[in-house]
């Protein structure tokens, strides 16, 4: 009997310290890269064995400075995840892709995918990529493009594996806002929400060409639903643009939208509501490319 319990207790303790270390290799970390052009930015996701990297900036030269501290991490990048179909999120995916040849470009459903094809296939016809040429899509004309269809995987379910134990929890159930479909992210151990572009912080938010009336109220309506489920003073928000900051920010955003909606509904100058908005939000970024296109957009002279 006494050789049964020391049995017992032993394997209870095999069990607790499975347990233990299970639990230990899902703790989840991150560091924030802020890039420069658009006030973008990259989040580097670790459990301690391996690298996620959600976002990779909007040109090769800001995804080169990425790679520098994704090497400088020492660990290996299994997956750079594109949270959003807009190219200031994706545009440094090959530069990455060419410095970690193993990492998997991912997206959490066919129709981020489909965004991002979309967008990279216009801005060629535009001459957006001329910087970039890179990022041109494969074609018959240009069979030496970047393969869009091949380079992306889609994810299957609601979560991203880390080698070596752990996930994120990803969630793509959002009406069209700023973006058409997007995706965000919550980590228990950081008690965190990474909102992707459903989220600006201190930033002019990007209402420019797409974001109808009807994506604005669809923005507006998911950020009071951010302020129900997330009602915790000690969550922490990462948003797309600008610093991490509290759940205050889903209500400094409504704020935001609503004051933009007032003066652009009762102007027929940009000029104008370019003025309020800047006297109204002194210290808010990009507003010579973020407001400006958005007022252009919304205020037809």
């Amino acid at each position: 009997m006494a050789r049964y319990l020391f049995n017992v207790l032993v394997f209870t303790g095999l069990m607790f310290v499975s347990c233990f270390n299970a639990q230990a290799e899902s703790t989840v970390s991150v560091d924030v890269f802020k890039g420069e052009t658009a006030t973008v930015n990259s989040y580097l996701f670790s459990n301690g064995k391996s690298l996620i990297v959600m976002d990779v900036q909007r040109s090769s030269i800001e995804a080169e400075k990425l790679a520098k501290v994704i090497q400088a991490k020492g660990l290996p990048l299994t997956h750079i995840l594109i949270s959003h179909g807009h190219p200031d999120h994706y545009i440094g995916m090959n530069l990455l892709m060419q410095t970690f040849p193993d990492v998997k470009v991912v997206v959490a459903n066919e129709d981020i995918k489909k965004d991002i094809i979309g967008f990279s296939t216009w801005m060629e016809s535009v001459g957006w990529l001329e910087n970039e040429p890179a990022l041109k899509p494969k074609s018959a004309k240009n069979p030496d493009g970047f393969d869009y269809e091949n380079n992306i995987t889609l994810i299957t379910g609601d979560s991203l594996a880390f080698k070596g134990g752990g996930e994120l929890k990803l969630d793509t159930h959002y009406l069209p806002a700023e973006a058409n479909h997007v995706t965000t992210i919550y980590i228990d151990d950081l008690n965190a929400l990474f909102t992707s572009d459903l989220g600006y912080n201190k930033v002019h938010l990007w209402m420019g060409q797409g974001v109808t009336n009807e994506h604005i109220q669809n923005w507006k309506a998911q950020l009071l639903a951010f302020n129900k489920t997330y009602n915790d003073s000690d969550l922490v928000i990462y948003p797309g643009h600008g610093d991490a900051t509290s759940n205050q920010l889903f209500t400094e955003m409504i704020g935001y939208i609503e004051y933009f909606q007032l003066i652009t509904e009762s102007t027929d100058s940009r000029a104008e509501a370019m003025a309020a908005m800047k006297q109204r939000y002194p210290n808010y970024k990009e507003a010579d490319f973020l407001l400006k296109y958005s007022v252009d957009f919304h205020v037809k002279e």
